[in-house]
């Protein structure tokens, strides 16, 4: 059964607000849902997302690890921040030859005081050494050097962006996919594109008015359309009733001149006996 990992990673209660804007999303229900239709078949999951929801991403990468049966994981565009997680569920992790891998720190928007600050850095701390036991189980890479890794690129928005080549190098794949033989494998600023969190909350409340809206003017729609229908079948209507009395009309005349002919002949034989 193919499972798709496509789009931001994001909670389930956020999934309605990221389509209503058009965005391609995967949520945890999504991946419970397909998991509920499985018999203990093996599951193809192709992943191309930039990442998103580190507890959304968490729980994916459970759900997949608890799976009793197999699971193939194929990275076919990037599998980033929280995507990278997940491709680690994979008892096969597959990587195109063109496809990405990238790990960075977790990274949190905050405010507060230097007291607030200092306990949201270490709960983000927390969180990189939750996310590196992922890479830790998949690779067997020392944890010191995933934090290396995850702390390249100088910023909260970088981190190691791992080509298929060294993906296979360090563990995070099995295999290269098209490359008979070779065996291999996540937000920096990749996932700058996700909605603040300020919008989700203000759509969370805005999206039913929005969706009875939609329902209203579709309503509308549909009585126009099916005025316009009426007006159209009167139109047409009218318009074969026309064609039958001109079907009258000129059938009389055909009989009228058929009369004419006939009488012209009567006339013409009378002539000739009279004659």
């Amino acid at each position: 059964m193919k499972i798709p990992i496509r789009g931001f990673i994001v909670a389930n209660d956020e999934k309605e607000i990221y389509e209503w804007f058009g965005y391609e999303v995967t949520c945890p229900r999504d991946v419970a849902g397909w998991l509920e239709k499985t018999n203990g078949e093996t599951l193809e999951v192709e992943i191309n997302s930039p990442g998103g929801d580190v507890y959304s991403g968490s729980e994916i990468y459970t759900a997949l690890m608890n799976y009793k049966g197999k699971v193939n994981v194929d990275i076919v565009g990037v599998a980033a921040s929280a995507a990278s997680v997940i491709a680690m569920a994979g008892d096969i992790v597959r990587i195109s030859p063109t496809a990405q891998i990238m790990i960075h720190n977790v990274s949190s928007r905050a405010s507060g005081d230097y007291r607030s600050m200092e306990h949201k850095a270490e709960m983000l701390k927390n969180y990189n050494k939750s996310i590196a036991n992922a890479y830790r189980l998949k690779t067997g890479m020392e944890e010191q050097e995933l934090f290396d890794l995850m702390d390249s690129g100088g910023s909260a928005n970088t981190g190691a962006w791992l080509t298929a080549q060294k993906s296979k190098e360090l563990g995070f794949a099995d295999e290269i996919m098209f490359d008979t033989g070779n065996k291999l494998v996540a937000s920096a600023g990749i996932n700058d594109g996700m909605l603040p969190q300020g919008v989700i909350d203000k759509m969370r409340n805005l999206l039913p008015e929005l969706k009875n809206r939609d329902i209203e003017d579709s309503s509308e729609q549909i009585e126009n359309e099916e005025e316009t229908e009426d007006v159209v079948a009167k139109d047409e209507l009218e318009q074969e009733e026309l064609e039958e009395v001109e079907n009258v009309v000129n059938q009389a005349k055909v009989d009228i001149d058929k009369f004419k002919a006939r009488l012209n002949l009567l006339k013409l034989k009378g002539e000739m006996i009279n004659d």
